[in-house]
């Protein structure tokens, strides 16, 4: 089934006093959510036990977890010592993500730096290949590797790119930010043609069972010439995108994502919204 839920807490979840992970699942199911996104964005600093009491929680709400590897991942690092740091923090989150029940790790896969961009992409691609024999000789093949679409033009994660690093092997799966998308590439997601489009070529480049249960991130983002520039609410009327046509497109693909909201300090509200959306098209 498709699921809709925050990433991370909202405002509103600290406003009512609450401070730990553990609360947020609660939370999140008493808003008719289902799945949660925990991010080690700036770093893994949680214990087994912490996790494990997590895992716990979230299991009684029925909430489902996924997490975001941290932030600083570089695969198109031209340091291979660097580069074995970011298989690391991936490999790490995935490791945590098992203590926590969850399935999903969500990461962002590189930045173009100096290098001519098919230099990097390419090397990225290697490095994936690297990363797959990471994955395998770690076990953690059960779990699914979503490699994130990205938001500045100077950042490697086209629908294209990400495509690319899909094929590599089943363990990835596309991380789609729509939001993303949209700012990298101008405003362009508008109708449901233009959601339709890119899930149909995604599809087509990887087949529908994996495409059915994708992972999406979304949220309206300000962007400028160069990309993405801030996360911002459904009450922006000037930038996009939209979730009412992509809630339809949805339907009518027969596709069942994980919908993680990032909208700013709204997450929880949002997903709800979306999920109202989805459930009225």
């Amino acid at each position: 089934m498709i699921k809709f839920g925050p990433s991370g807490n909202s405002l509103s979840f600290e406003a009512e006093g609450h401070k730990s992970t553990e609360e947020a699942a609660a939370f999140v199911r008493a808003r008719g959510l289902d799945c949660y996104e925990y991010s080690f964005g700036r770093g893994i600093h949680m214990t087994e036990q912490k996790a494990l009491s997590i895992a716990a929680a979230f299991r009684e709400a029925g909430v489902e977890i996924s997490v975001h590897a941290p932030y600083f991942i570089n695969l198109a690092n031209p340091d291979d010592e660097m580069a074995e740091k970011s298989y690391g923090y991936i490999l790490d989150s995935a490791k945590m993500l098992k203590f926590l029940g969850g399935k999903r790790c969500v990461f962002h896969p590189a930045a173009q730096g100096k290098d001519e961009r098919s230099v990097a992409v390419e090397r990225t691609k290697e490095r994936f290949k690297i990363l797959r024999d990471k994955i395998y000789q770690n076990g953690l093949d059960d779990l699914m590797f979503c490699p994130e679409t990205m938001g500045k033009l100077a950042q490697i994660g086209t629908v294209e790119e990400i495509a690319d690093f899909c094929e590599i092997d089943p363990v990835f799966t596309p991380c789609v930010d729509f939001g993303h998308v949209n700012a990298r590439e101008q405003g362009s997601l508008k109708t449901a043609k233009d959601y339709r489009d890119r899930l149909e070529y995604l599809i087509g480049r990887l087949g529908y069972e994996r495409m059915k249960h994708f992972h999406v991130h979304f949220s309206k983002i300000q962007y400028g010439v160069k990309g993405e520039l801030k996360h911002l609410t459904f009450a922006d009327t000037v930038f996009g995108p939209e979730f009412g046509p992509l809630a339809v497109v949805l339907k009518e693909l027969k596709l069942e994502p994980y919908i993680v909201s990032e909208s700013d300090g709204m997450q929880v509200e949002e997903a709800a919204e979306m999920k109202r959306l989805y459930e009225q098209a």
